[in-house]
C-alpha cells in the first residue's frame, strides 16, 4: 500500500500546487532561490483533492489529538482547510492572524475561544516554522492549550526542525520534501539531474545557485 505521503505528494504534483523548476528557480520573499514553490490553497480547487486532505487530516486528528477541543487555522493559507477538518469533526473554530487588525476589536485571533481550551493548530505549508509558531504564541497568549499541530506540507528544513522542539510544538505533516522528490521521480515530472540539484538546495537553501 503506498504511503500517505507519497500519495499526497503525486495529487499536490499533479495539480501543481507543488512546482519544481530546477533549471529555473523561483524567488521567494526572503530572496531566496528555490527550484520548489508550493501553493497547497490550489488543493482546494479540486474537490477530490481537498476531500482527501480534509479526511485524512480529520484521522489524525482523531487519532493523535482525541482531546482537542478547538481547531484553529493560521491565516491565511490554513484557514479553510482548519474550517474543513473543523467541520468534519464537528469541532469550533477559530482562525490565528498574522498580525492584530488594525480597527474595531483589534483581534488576533478571529472566532470564540476560551482560556484553558485544548488546540489543535492546521497549517498548510512548513517552512522556517516562524508564522506557525507565532500563531502557536498567540494561542498561548489567550490562555489555551496547544496540544500539537497538523500540515500538509514540510520542506524539512532543520530550523523548522529545532524551532518546534523549542517551542514544544508535535508536528506531523500529510507530506514532506523527501518524500515528494520519490513521488516526482516515480511519476516523471523530474530527471535524475534534476534531483541532484533538488536535494543540493535542500541542504543550504539560501545560499543555493542553480546549474547553469
Amino acid at each position: 500500500m503506498e504511503k500517505l505521503s507519497v500519495t499526497i505528494a503525486k495529487q499536490l504534483l499533479d495539480i501543481k500546487a507543488i512546482k519544481l523548476q530546477p533549471c529555473n528557480p523561483f524567488t521567494w520573499a526572503s530572496g531566496w532561490n528555490s527550484p520548489i514553490y508550493c501553493d497547497n490553497r490550489k488543493a482546494l480547487s479540486y474537490a477530490s483533492v481537498r476531500s482527501y486532505i480534509k479526511t485524512e487530516f480529520a484521522h489524525l486528528a482523531n487519532e493523535l489529538y482525541p482531546e482537542a477541543e478547538v481547531v484553529a487555522g493560521v491565516a491565511t493559507g490554513a484557514i479553510a482547510q482548519g474550517a474543513l477538518v473543523a467541520d468534519l469533526l464537528g469541532k469550533p473554530f477559530v482562525y490565528v492572524r498574522s498580525a492584530p487588525k488594525n480597527h474595531g476589536l483589534e483581534n488576533l485571533i478571529e472566532g470564540d475561544i476560551k482560556p484553558g481550551q485544548k488546540v489543535l493548530v492546521i497549517e498548510d505549508l512548513i517552512s522556517t516554522g516562524g508564522s506557525s509558531l507565532k500563531a502557536v504564541e498567540a494561542l498561548r497568549g489567550a490562555g489555551c492549550e496547544v496540544v500539537g499541530m497538523l500540515a500538509i506540507f514540510t520542506y524539512g528544513f532543520p530550523v523548522a526542525q529545532e524551532a518546534f522542539e523549542k517551542a514544544g510544538v508535535q508536528l506531523t505533516t500529510l507530506s514532506n520534501y523527501q518524500d515528494m522528490i520519490g513521488a516526482a521521480v516515480e511519476t516523471g515530472y523530474v530527471t535524475q539531474s534534476d534531483v541532484e540539484a533538488l536535494q543540493q538546495w535542500r541542504t543550504d537553501p539560501a545560499n543555493w545557485k542553480p546549474n547553469k
